[in-house]
């Protein structure tokens, strides 16, 4: 038996989200379809994480044991001959057969995407959260390093079945940044791990000190506020991508 890594990107519009959901189209669910043809039996594969419905990336990581002795770059061919134009195999190899994309991850990139002009370019509509409305953005650029740091995230979580598990809401975040390009602005943050929606709850209450309904006083409350929910509203799903997930 093989472990096989591969680095996936995909456009997330039409796809409700990573897990298998019965009926559903989802990432996971494709790729374990095509797979099924290939080795000629189930075969189970394991993401880095869990991207929502409608969320994009440019570098997911996922594993999967084949007995198949197909050579990588054939399997990848295969794939990608297989799969929908809306997922693309960039990358595969043979690992470790210990090797899990999640808990081995040191850490993963996240960006998301705001177009702020007037009008929307229909090339762009999939990919960004259209917001031409009045923004501060000093005052949002300024108040996003808040997030940097070890808090718990409870305010920032959305509602998730492994809640029940009773798991930690502390995550540690290396890098929380916003940036203007043209009529783009794009918040990129790096970290240890992300919770369910945590994200674009960000964003949604990054966007809301831009608004001035909230300040970086406030902002700062909510990291380590252990009360679900109290986070800004959730952005899109459309405007956020997984960049990278980085590994020892």
């Amino acid at each position: 038996m093989r472990r096989i890594k591969i680095t996936l990107a995909y456009d997330g519009t039409d796809f409700y989200g990573w897990q298998v959901q019965p009926g559903l189209p989802t990432i996971q669910g494709t790729l374990q379809e095509v797979l099924a043809e290939i080795e000629g039996r189930p075969v189970h594969v394991i993401g880095s994480g869990r991207t929502d419905a409608g969320v994009h990336a440019l570098a997911q990581v996922a594993a999967f044991d084949l007995e198949n002795r197909i050579p990588v770059e054939n399997l990848r061919r295969a794939m990608n001959r297989l799969l929908p134009d809306a997922i693309r195999v960039l990358e595969a190899c043979e690992v470790e057969a210990h090797f899990h994309p999640r808990r081995d991850a040191l850490w993963k990139t996240y960006e998301y995407r705001v177009w702020r002009g007037e009008i929307c370019p229909p090339f762009q509509r999939r990919y960004v959260h259209h917001f031409p409305y009045p923004l501060d953005e000093q005052r949002l650029q300024k108040a996003a390093p808040l997030i940097e740091g070890e808090h718990d995230f409870t305010a920032f979580a959305a509602a998730d079945e492994k809640d029940r598990l009773g798991g930690s809401k502390v995550r540690r975040i290396f890098c929380s940044r916003a940036f203007r390009e043209g009529d783009l602005l794009t918040y990129r943050v790096t970290g240890s791990g992300f919770l369910k929606h945590m994200v674009r709850n960000i964003v949604g209450s990054l966007i809301e000190v831009g608004k001035g309904k909230l300040d970086e006083a406030g902002l700062a409350a909510l990291l380590d506020c252990r009360v679900p929910g109290r986070a800004g509203p959730t952005a899109p799903a459309c405007g956020l991508f997984l960049i990278e997930v980085r590994y020892p």
